[in-house]
């Protein structure tokens, strides 16, 4: 059998020697018309772009016709040195070493994805009392696998979802293992606290199976299994638990309404392609069970001057060979190659797979939404190449975030000699600061100075909200302080059950900027960044906001104390109650220690305005 046989690479090389042009027409005398595939290279040895072809001589010759090539062609035709060729036995296999080449070479005249990030799964464990978490990376543990989706982000959604809707546990086994009492999830009614025996298993397998059948998108019938728990549990008196089953359904109704669900039940994938002002994007969403998972953009480079067609067609394998392929992929655009594409992704993932234009039905309802996610995305991308964008770009780099963070919250201290402490949050995106998003913790309760509670305090009540379902989650947390802090908000994070990207920054001994420290939570070791860092320049620029709201809010409440008295002003106090109530505890300190039914107790204050009174001196203002 001869090396072409083989599939190994031909001595077919051609160099500029003498002359300053490559020899074309000597080169392509002796070239086959076998498949294969063929790299341009220039008089540096590089390579600049790698093709196939069913028939390489018809195909490397068209690269050498006087007409018909675009700009880009011509220029990169005029820079090749010599060309090396690959016989394959079929163009499929072509297609597989063109793929392999693309991504090991990157060749600058390609049209290139880079996406060299594994996609994320919910992950239900095979534990008697199953874990609901996220996954990445190589499935090698029992229990069940849902997915991909687009982003780490989607998955934490749909948790904080199904952690209303059915309170699976989603803490790590180690946290598990050792609880002698319920954490503060069950407190928030996000876990029935199967670590310490307050489920049963029975009953933690029906949530568990319910779970499953969710994500399966079999919806119908989780509703209708329920309807039938709660007239049981009504039949049997059990009101209690027949208005929690109520709930349930009446929340699985609501997410029903809010996200369409298709009929055909299938795992399918909506590729649309746009190319506008030298920009182009490719829009996947990701559908499971009928049900959509989001959607991911991709901005591949090189692609300026290609149609969507040719777009298409180069972002395919680079995208699906070596992943989980579904058995559908809805394209905006028809490939000149569809048929080979189908083909190999089928050899690829030993099931058949369509490759189609919609024409009509529930697939053209989500071609329409990602062709329109499609066009916002590069909008946006088009009007944020800006310092800023730049910026957000470097520091995912820097820090070696899968994704890049969108939503930046910067959490700092201010007291004067650990009086009247405030916390602040602020608030960063991509158009730059978010001040409606702005946040003030009034400190109470804890050690005059101590920073580090203080930190732990605001921390646990700006993320028990959002575990509520109350504001926005951040991509990266930026704590104003050392490793003290830095421990203070992993570990409320940890109670939390949020795995969110944290950042501790601290000046230097100088404190002159430039100087600062970073600490990046999982990562050993300090994070270094140049002072002349555009990445360090943002984080320095959040840092210095979150200082500024903090002094601020201080600054404020420090004028208001002297001014008035937090008993002035609630509904229902007048000045013979507020007599009598410091009369009573004998000043404000102690009123701010008092509970409710302490403070109900003085005459004259009933317990709806002891809460009033009690929120005052512990709610957020």
């Amino acid at each position: 059998m001869s090396d072409a046989e083989n599939g190994e690479q031909l001595p077919k090389k051609i160099s500029e020697q003498d002359s300053e042009r490559f020899d074309s027409a000597s080169f392509l005398k002796t070239l086959t018309s076998r498949p294969g595939v063929y790299r341009m290279i220039d008089n540096t040895d590089t390579v600049i772009y790698v093709g196939k072809a069913k028939n390489l001589k018809n195909r490397v010759s068209s690269y050498f016709r006087k007409t018909g090539l675009t700009s880009k062609t011509r220029v990169m035709v005029g820079q090749i040195a010599q060309i090396e060729t690959i016989v394959t036995h079929t163009e499929n296999e072509a297609l597989i070493v063109e793929n392999n080449l693309i991504k090991e070479l990157m060749p600058r005249y390609n049209i290139l994805l880079r996406d060299d990030k594994t996609y994320p799964y919910l992950f239900i464990s095979g534990h008697k009392f199953p874990r609901l978490s996220l996954h990445r990376g190589t499935k090698r543990k029992s229990g069940k696998y849902f997915g991909p989706y687009p982003s780490a982000g989607a998955v934490r959604e749909s948790l904080a979802l199904l952690q209303k809707l059915f309170p699976v546990r989603q803490c790590d086994d180690s946290f598990y293992q050792n609880r002698s009492r319920p954490c503060l999830q069950y407190q928030i009614k996000r876990c029935t606290a199967p670590c310490v025996g307050f489920i049963s298993e029975d009953d933690y397998q029906k949530d568990i199976q319910h779970t499953i059948m969710f994500l399966e998108g079999k919806n119908q019938q989780v509703m209708e299994e329920l309807s039938s728990q709660m007239e049981k549990a009504s039949t049997q008196l059990d009101f209690e638990k027949a208005a929690m089953i109520r709930d349930k359904i009446i929340s699985l109704r609501r997410v029903q309404e809010r996200q369409y669900v298709s009929s055909e039940q299938g795992d399918l994938d909506v590729l649309a392609a746009k190319i506008t002002d030298g920009m182009a994007v490719v829009e996947v969403c990701f559908i499971r069970g009928g049900r959509s998972l989001g959607n991911k953009s991709y901005f591949p480079k090189g692609s300026s001057d290609s149609t969507p067609e040719e777009l298409l067609s180069a972002f395919i394998p680079q995208y699906y060979l070596g992943k989980d392929i579904p058995a559908e992929v809805l394209l905006s655009h028809e490939p000149h190659d569809r048929a080979l594409l189908q083909d190999v992704l089928k050899e690829e993932s030993q099931h058949r797979v369509s490759l189609r234009c919609p024409q009509r039905g529930n697939s053209v309802r989500w071609m329409k939404m990602a062709i329109t996610n499609a066009e916002i995305s590069l909008n946006q991308r088009l009007s944020s190449r800006s310092n800023l964008l730049q910026r957000f770009e470097l520091l995912q780099e820097a820090l070696n975030l899968d994704e890049m963070p969108k939503r930046l919250e910067c959490f700092d201290i201010s007291h004067t000699s650990g009086q009247l402490t405030v916390a602040s949050c602020v608030v960063f995106g991509l158009e730059g600061a978010i001040k409606s998003d702005y946040r003030k913790f009034n400190i109470e309760g804890i050690t005059p100075g101590d920073d580090y509670a203080a930190m732990h305090q605001a921390l646990t009540r700006r993320f028990t909200r959002l575990k509520k379902g109350e504001g926005k989650r951040p991509d990266l947390l930026l704590i104003d302080g050392g490793k003290g802090q830095l421990t203070e908000a992993k570990g409320v994070m940890a109670e939390l059950q949020l795995d969110i990207d944290i950042l501790g920054i601290a000046k230097g001994p100088e404190r002159r900027p430039g100087e600062e420290t970073l600490f990046l939570v999982g990562q050993d070791g300090e994070v270094d960044l140049p002072a002349d860092s555009p990445a360090l320049h943002l984080l320095q620029q959040v840092r210095d906001e979150a200082h500024r709201f903090a002094i601020t809010g201080h600054r404020q409440r420090r004028g208001k104390a002297r001014k008035t008295s937090p008993l002035e002003g609630i509904e229902g106090m007048g000045p013979k109650r507020r007599q009598k109530l410091l009369q009573q505890f004998g000043g404000l300190q102690e009123i701010k220690r008092a509970g409710v039914e302490d403070l109900a107790r003085v005459d004259g204050i009933s317990p709806a305005l002891a809460q009033k009174i009690y929120d005052v001196f512990h709610g957020d203002n």
